[in-house]
């Protein structure tokens, strides 16, 4: 399954039953029609269009996540296609008292990569959790994604991200490349907003130290150019 009409398809099938539990209606705000909880509202009790505007809205982020986490197009494809059909799912776990319709989309996908990864073993080694508490006093600003991207290129960036070590990588693409803010991060992924905040900086650093090395890697190597012949 990789697009949002296969995900209609069961949307509408025999095993309908088991999914699509309608929920209470609650009353909405004015003007608060799309908001991710009323479409999630609207979803589970049928609204086909609810479901497209939702998914719409929240794909592009979770694809990016998986991507970005797996370095795979197609896991990417595999863990938004399953992020979407659980909130199809009786067992639907949403509660809006504990975050964000998002933050908990993003949940979803980070439970699916890491499955992924303990069975391929496709994770960098992680580091020591004293790393956490560690953190070097290098001169990483806030802007650091953004001036790395437009210096080094979005690809050269994109092949730095995904040779983090997990913990700081997913990080770097919740809070820098998606914009995420750290109290929802931490909801996340299951951690302080302290450790979030320590995370990030060390994964700042990291990606600076390793798109210099590059960077000095291509300047290191000249074009080869064939002597002459005095012959």
């Amino acid at each position: 399954m990789s697009d949002s009409c296969t995900i209609l398809e069961l949307y509408g099938s025999p095993q309908e039953s088991k999914i699509k539990k309608p929920i209470r209606e609650q009353p909405m705000t004015p003007g608060a029609a799309d908001t991710d909880y009323n479409l999630l509202i609207r979803l589970r009790n049928g609204d086909e269009q609810a479901f497209l505007t939702l998914y719409g809205k929240r794909q592009g982020a979770i694809y990016r996540f998986a991507l970005h986490m797996s370095g795979s197009a197609q896991t990417a494809e595999d863990v938004t296609q399953e992020v979407f059909l659980a909130l199809l799912r009786e067992e639907c776990g949403f509660d809006a008292s504990r975050g964000t319709l998002s933050g908990y989309l993003f949940g979803i996908a980070r439970k699916l990569i890491l499955r992924q990864m303990e069975r391929g073993r496709a994770d960098v080694p992680l580091e020591s959790e004293t790393e956490d508490a560690y953190t070097p006093e290098l001169a990483v600003t806030d802007d650091v994604l953004g001036k790395l991207t437009h210096r080094e290129g979005i690809e050269a960036l994109r092949r730095a991200v995904v040779t983090l070590p997990r913990r700081y990588r997913e990080v770097v693409v919740l809070c820098d490349l998606e914009e995420v803010d750290y109290a929802e991060a931490a909801v996340v992924l299951g951690c302080p907003i302290g450790t979030v905040r320590s995370r990030l900086h060390r994964a700042r650093a990291l990606l600076l130290e390793k798109l210099n090395q590059e960077r000095h890697s291509r300047a290191s190597v000249r074009p080869w150019t064939p002597a002459r012949c005095v012959i």
